[in-house]
């Protein structure tokens, strides 16, 4: 069985991310979304929430499953004996900033790294993006599913008040 890992923080997952997903799933015969839990990190969700968001969000895509992980995504990978990395571009700059990255888990790991272009409709869609826009009063539907997009409204309402 060919075993993928789409890594991230997913705070919040967003249309971007389960394009890149679907789009693996239909490379290697399961995904694993891998949600990073470092709770030293400040976010908007908790590391549940975001794994129950990222169940829902992909329970109609075959042959993935989600996963929390914590520590080195090399070590999670082998773990779960995956043997690749996938990972979203949406320009350059991901590019600049994933490929250290990628070239250290190489170092650290037979595992390789395949990074997919996002979609044109997608490529400018961030969760910090999403989160920023969202916060200011801005409309991000269709940009995040729609439960997320719920939670979203009313995580962000509940920190306002």
């Amino acid at each position: 069985m060919r075993r993928a890992v789409c890594p991230g923080s997913f705070d919040p997952v967003t249309n971007g991310h389960l394009d890149i997903v679907s789009r693996a799933a239909r490379l290697f015969d399961e995904v694993v979304v891998a949600i990073g839990t470092n709770m030293s990190k400040s976010r908007l969700f908790t590391p549940d929430e975001r794994i129950a968001m990222l169940e829902e969000a992909t329970a109609a895509i075959p042959h993935v499953r989600v996963s929390g992980f914590e520590g080195l995504i090399v070590d999670f990978c082998r773990e779960i004996e995956a043997v690749a990395i996938v990972k979203g571009l949406r320009g350059s700059g991901d590019y600049e900033y994933e490929l250290p990255m990628a070239q250290m888990n190489s170092h650290l790991t037979d595992v390789e790294t395949v990074f997919l272009p996002g979609a044109v409709g997608n490529a400018f869609v961030s969760s910090s993006l999403i989160k920023e826009v969202a916060a200011l009063g801005g409309d991000v539907r269709g940009l995040v599913p729609d439960s997320v997009h719920d939670q979203l409204v009313q995580r962000l309402a509940e920190r306002r008040s």
